[in-house]
């Protein structure tokens, strides 16, 4: 790496800091998150923009994922922001961009000098660091336990895990400003959430926070950027080695301690339980959870396959194989060895390793993001590691699976068989890919995926074997099929009531119940189930009742709820939804009928691509065909509707658009879309925008809406979260392809000789040629001189042509102050769609401006 060194004060040490121009490893980020996604929107993380390829392990709300376990995989050493694992126990806390410096924690207790600090002292205060850390939820791979007998946690895969570079100061510092009392053993950590069961809080060790090689920081940044909502903006606690649910976000308080933490959660989460705790046993008794030598902190030994993919079909031939996954520890051990197994254990192969933390260390200190790295001063491991080996594809043809195993350092190694706990907590055993050969073919089966059947275990549970035995189930020669019987489904007979099981619920009767905020019935397995009586007792909140009820939550349900969950039923049990078997999920029953209006806010419809005219290098007006010549789109002005299409794998692909065409125009639907091609930054490009870009006329795409805060109605009266308004003017801020929502209010506006409603809009742009609807923008604006004013600016100075009559630069403070002057509070909004740069740009405007968030709407 090409450095200039300089000398730096550190603590009491001087240190030589290398100025690089190039990192250890690109920091990759997806495009910036910027629309909320439909499941979303009726929730209190109304406001978070998320990933649609995140997979949600309990429903919409609270939110809990992981990402796709090859998409983790192929995102390499550092796990994009837009893909890390999150574990959320409610809402997210709501915390405005201009408020972040002045987010405050207090530190206290057993201390000499208690104090409150602010974001903004501790950035100015203390040393400034960036680091490597893996982090990992101590439910990963939990998914497999629940096949065996389902627990008391929700279903994570093998991919509950991330690696962040993490910004912030030491732990120990701010600690050790307050003078912690020697009798002191316990940190005691609170966050500004509001779950169920009140604030979540943990602790870790007092000597931890203190010591370099445990490296515990407060971050306030993540891969170089402000934390995400959902990672605890805007400060957190970042542990690394030890089970995310120690690392508090939203971080408010620190408590010095003589005795572990007594918050709820810090009792009754994230502990392996004896096994033979049963969940009856759990609820009924706290003394287990409040041993604490029962309480998880230090992670344990894993190693996961990630190459072969599950489902992955392989043509047998005389070629090599290559076998390929990672694997962490906890407690800042190195993993020593990975070995690869084709023979159910007799033998084993050792994996080539590679440790990309490493890197870091050898490069010595340097900046990154505002923060000193310094990990060449510690030997602790505290990231994950790389591995692979290359087989003869012929070896993988005479085996019936792939087991891997890791060691570490003390010469601790990972156990053959589950450890079951009612948590379903550090399930650490080998991980095992079935083997199955279709003729000349090789196919593939990890063991579960964590939102939907498709693994090796799902089935040998339906074939009747058992997961637990020598063979994990599978059959062989010992084993005959005819000696396996395949397993009732022990769910409805655990959930239903057997005086109702003859009751018939009428569809329409169901349906009736749709958005019911008092009597939510929704189906499960095909058996309906009225929530009212459980709506204020629900962990998870009456939402999370009610945003199904008159719909089927069988996935949902089955994968979140413990077997006492499902014991709670049976009172609630209603009957059997006519024409629905005990394993058929509940569907809309559709008339065939010529509707009117596509669009449906809960049903996805198919369109036809009918034209695509290219308007520049990377716009295009995609033209779709409706059902029939006659059919209105149904999306009100202002409201923006969803496309949903599948990649290669087969997976859904899910984005929001504005159309370009108004409501009125019938059997037609014109979009406006920038296609963002492969680049160097970005390699795969836009995933949805190049999908888009290669269907062929006659392809269909399926579309699903409204969706949306805001409409315009007409003369300037608009909607806006459900409250009517009466506008006099639009300031209207517009940036590259944000133009499609202000262009259909345009449109609105000056269709009808009417509305009076006078505009400004800042529409800002690259260059030139990327002014998207210049030629209509202008035409507006010549035949409405004294309502519609815009302004379209230029960001990318160097490509602004002679004689340019726009704006040079970005949207400032001043240019938006211009719009408003002499306008009257209450009688002008803001309507904006651009990127984060312009949006702060407005934030911190009406900050300043007092203007009430009412009359701002995001796009």
């Amino acid at each position: 790496m090409d450095s200039v060194v300089t000398e730096v004060a550190y603590g009491l040490e001087i240190k030589k800091i290398k100025e690089i121009t190039e990192l250890p490893f690109p920091v990759r980020q997806d495009s910036p998150l910027t629309k909320v996604l439909p499941a979303d929107l009726k929730t209190k993380d109304n406001f978070v923009a998320r990933d649609p390829d995140l997979l949600r392990l309990t429903g919409s709300h609270p939110f809990n994922c992981e990402p796709p376990l090859s998409k983790l995989y192929d995102s390499g050493f550092l796990t994009p922001v837009s893909l890390h694992f999150v574990r959320n126990h409610g809402p997210v806390p709501h915390v405005p961009d201009e408020s972040i410096s002045d987010w405050e924690v207090s530190i206290e207790g057993m201390v000499e000098m208690p104090y409150k600090i602010k974001l903004s002292e501790i950035m100015d205060q203390f040393d400034i660091y960036t680091t490597p850390v893996t982090m990992v939820c101590a439910g990963n791979r939990r998914k497999e336990q629940n096949m065996v007998k389902k627990g008391t946690g929700f279903n994570w895969g093998a991919a509950g895990t991330s690696t962040s570079l993490w910004t912030g100061c030491m732990l120990g510092d701010v600690i050790g400003k307050a003078r912690p009392s020697r009798r002191a053993r316990y940190i005691w950590m609170e966050g500004a959430d509001n779950p169920a069961n009140g604030a979540y809080g943990t602790c870790v060790r007092l000597n931890w926070a203190m010591d370099p090689e445990r490296c515990i920081m407060l971050a306030y940044k993540q891969n170089g950027e402000w934390l995400h909502p959902d990672h605890g903006k805007p400060l957190r606690v970042v542990i690394p080695g030890v089970i995310g649910g120690r690392s508090v976000k939203w971080l408010r308080k620190l408590v010095v301690s003589d005795r572990p933490s007594e918050n709820w959660y810090h009792y009754f989460d994230n502990r392996v339980l004896p096994t033979m705790v049963t969940p009856e046993m759990a609820k009924s008794d706290d003394k287990w959870w409040k041993d604490e030598r029962y309480a998880i902190y230090d992670l344990n030994l894993q190693t996961i396959i990630c190459k072969p993919e599950n489902q992955q079909a392989i043509k047998i031939s005389e070629d090599e194989y290559e076998i390929a996954g990672f694997g962490y520890n906890g407690g800042g051990i190195r993993i020593g060895r990975i070995e690869i197994s084709l023979d159910k254990g007799k033998t084993w192969k050792l994996t080539e390793i590679d440790y990309p933390e490493d890197r870091y260390r050898e490069a010595g200190y340097f900046r990154l993001f505002g923060g000193l790295v310094n990990v060449c001063d510690r030997m602790s491991c505290l990231c994950w590691c790389f591995w692979k080996l290359k087989v003869p594809l012929s070896e993988l043809a005479a085996s019936r699976d792939i087991l891997v195993r890791g060691m570490d350092e003390r010469m601790v190694v990972q156990p053959r068989t589950m450890y079951w706990n009612v948590t379903s907590m550090l399930n650490n055993w080998w991980y095992r890919v079935a083997i199955i050969r279709d003729g000349d073919n090789l196919r593939f089966e990890h063991p579960v995926v964590a939102n939907k059947p498709g693994g090796w275990m799902d089935r040998v549970k339906a074939e009747g074997g058992d997961i637990l035995d020598d063979n994990w189930g599978e059959l062989n020669d010992k084993v005959e099929q005819s000696e396996r019987k395949p397993r009732a489904d022990e769910d409805i007979e655990m959930m239903c009531n057997p005086e109702k099981l003859d009751v018939i619920i009428a569809y329409s009767e169901f349906e009736a119940h749709k958005n019911s905020d008092t009597e939510p019935w929704f189906a499960v397995k095909g058996h309906v189930f009225d929530g009212s009586s459980y709506l204020a007792d629900h962990p998870g909140g009456a939402q999370s009742i009610l945003m199904v009820s008159g719909e089927d939550a069988t996935e949902d349900f089955i994968a979140i709820h413990s077997s006492y969950a499902k014991k709670l039923l049976p009172p609630m049990h209603l009957g059997r939804l006519e024409g629905v078997n005990s394993v058929t999920k509940v569907e809309s029953i559709k008339e065939n009928v010529k509707r009117e209006v596509l669009l449906d806010p809960r049903k996805w419809h198919r369109i036809t691509l009918a034209e695509k005219v290219i308007i520049s290098s990377d716009s295009r007006i995609f033209k779709f065909d409706l059902e029939h010549p006659e059919q209105l789109i149904g999306l009100p002005t202002g409201k923006h509707l969803f496309l949903r299409l599948k990649d290669s794998s087969g997976k859904y692909l899910m984005r929001a658009y504005t159309p370009k065409s108004s409501n009125s125009l019938r059997g037609r639907l014109e979009i406006l879309i920038k296609i963002y091609f492969p680049s160097r930054e970005y390699p795969k490009g836009g995933i949805m925008t190049n999908l888009l870009e290669n269907l062929q006329v006659g392809n269909q795409v399926e579309v699903k809406g409204p969706v949306g805060e805001f409409e315009y109605i007409k003369c300037g009266h608009c909607s806006f979260n459900n409250k009517l308004y009466q506008m006099k003017h639009f300031v209207m801020i517009s940036g590259g392809s944000g133009i499609t929502p202000t262009y259909q209010v345009l449109q609105a506006i000056f269709s009808d000789p009417d509305d009076t409603t006078s505009v400004h809009l800042f529409f800002g742009n690259k260059k030139v040629d990327d002014i998207l609807l210049r030629e209509e923008l202008d035409y507006l604006q010549d035949k409405h001189p004294e309502q519609l004013k815009v302004d379209y600016a230029l960001s990318d100075l160097r490509h602004v042509q002679k004689g340019w009559r726009g704006i040079k630069g970005r949207l400032t403070f001043n240019i938006l102050d211009s719009y408003v002057r002499g306008k009257n509070a209450g009688e002008y909004m803001l309507l904006v769609c651009g990127p984060p740069g312009m949006n702060c740009v407005v934030e911190n405007w009406c900050k300043a401006r007092k203007l009430d968030k009412q009359y701002v709407v995001y796009f």
